[in-house]
């Protein structure tokens, strides 16, 4: 019997917190990991208290033909990694690392080329978080060092050539 390795088994949670997602388009879960502990775990959903995509049998982004990565601020709902965020002590988070899983809610498939969007990037950076581990597939995943964010500051992309 061969074990998980350390980083497939926190997506492997991960994985399974992305199952209370409420959203009908894709359902991502996020833990935060430091010092080889959970500190805090997150999906994306409603804000407390206001109803949830399921809930409600619509999604405004695809009724209104809004594609994947544009105009977050329409959506009901909290992103894992800022419910996650939400959810711990940022000296709980300070050279943590993030753990992201994210699946189509129709198909149960992963998310094709998987990452935060611009806003859960700065909570991140903010946090104090140092590393970001997205799973591809089942086995696969990618690295991203936080440290790359701050220094590929994509809000100056494109406005003044950076």
């Amino acid at each position: 019997m061969q074990r998980t390795d350390k980083e497939n088994y926190y997506l492997d949670i991960a994985e399974t917190v992305s199952e209370r997602g409420t959203c009908l388009r894709r359902n991502f879960g996020a833990i935060i990991v430091h010092n080889d502990e959970i500190v805090s775990t997150g999906y994306n959903g409603a804000p407390r208290g206001r109803k949830n995509c399921i809930d409600t049998g619509i999604c405004i982004r695809e009724s209104l033909g809004i594609p994947r990565g544009e105009r977050y601020e329409v959506c009901r709902a909290v992103h894992a990694e800022a419910n996650a965020i939400i959810s711990a002590a940022r000296r709980d988070m300070i050279g943590s690392t993030l753990y992201l899983v994210g699946k189509d809610a129709k198909t149960g498939e992963y998310v094709e080329n998987p990452s935060s969007c611009s806003m859960c990037k700065r909570q991140i950076i903010n946090a104090g978080i140092a590393r970001v581990v997205i799973r591809l597939n089942k086995t696969e995943f990618i690295s991203v060092d936080v440290m790359d964010w701050v220094t590929f500051d994509e809000s100056l992309e494109g406005i003044f050539g950076y």
